[in-house]
């Protein structure tokens, strides 16, 4: 068992904790993968999204598409106008862990995520855990977001985090190595398996339940 005194574990919330994906509102609304792919690699693009993630508000960066691709006007409407149908609900194996860690007592809990602040009440009233957290910060709300240096030291600031005591959960490697480059300790999020038997292994979690589930 690692003897390092963890306090803080901090949390991405987008694929680690929420199912969102755009694919499951496009399957809909395009005929073949391949036009959805195509759509979500040059249209409707990550790049975009995330502006709307640092503050651009839902309007600005749709009428902006919308200019830019008029064909595509209804489509690109329906990524926010239909933002909901992205959620596929919790991971449920993840939101256990959080709820191990929180029943412990024994650790800050917080989570830093790239998320508009427009879509980010749809997610408070979806997901009752949400509450779990010590702190959430959002990063339409701060103007800023992973990865950049400034959003990683607002959270540590903001709750006065000690870095060499704190982990940090992303399941995007470059927000990871973010993290790291600042001097957090992290966990490359891959399956809520990978990251019980991480968690357990640092000290973090019992085994008694990942040996229960082998």
């Amino acid at each position: 068992m690692n003897n390092h005194k963890y306090q803080s574990v901090i949390f991405d919330l987008g694929a680690v904790l929420v199912d969102w994906n755009p694919r499951y509102l496009y399957s809909k609304i395009f005929a073949t993968p391949e036009e959805t792919d195509h759509f979500l690699e040059n249209i409707c693009t990550s790049d975009w999204n995330e502006m709307q993630d640092e503050g651009r508000s839902l309007q600005d960066g749709t009428e902006l598409l919308v200019s830019q691709h008029p064909a595509f006007e209804a489509e690109i409407r329906a990524f926010y106008g239909r933002w909901k149908e992205m959620l596929g609900g919790d991971i449920p194996g993840t939101v256990e862990i959080l709820k191990e860690l929180k029943e412990s007592g024994q650790f800050k809990l917080y989570a830093l995520t790239n998320w508009s602040s427009e879509t980010f009440p749809i997610a408070i009233i979806e997901y009752p855990w949400l509450q779990w957290f010590d702190g959430i910060v959002v990063s339409g709300k701060e103007k800023m977001r992973k990865p950049q240096d400034a959003f990683y030291q607002l959270l540590v600031d903001r709750h006065g985090i000690d870095k060499s005591q704190a982990i940090f959960i992303d399941d995007n490697l470059r927000n990871v190595k973010a993290a790291e480059d600042f001097g957090i300790e992290t966990i490359h999020f891959t399956s809520p398996e990978q990251l019980r038997e991480a968690l357990t292994s640092r000290g973090i979690l019992s085994g008694a339940a990942l040996q229960q589930q082998q």
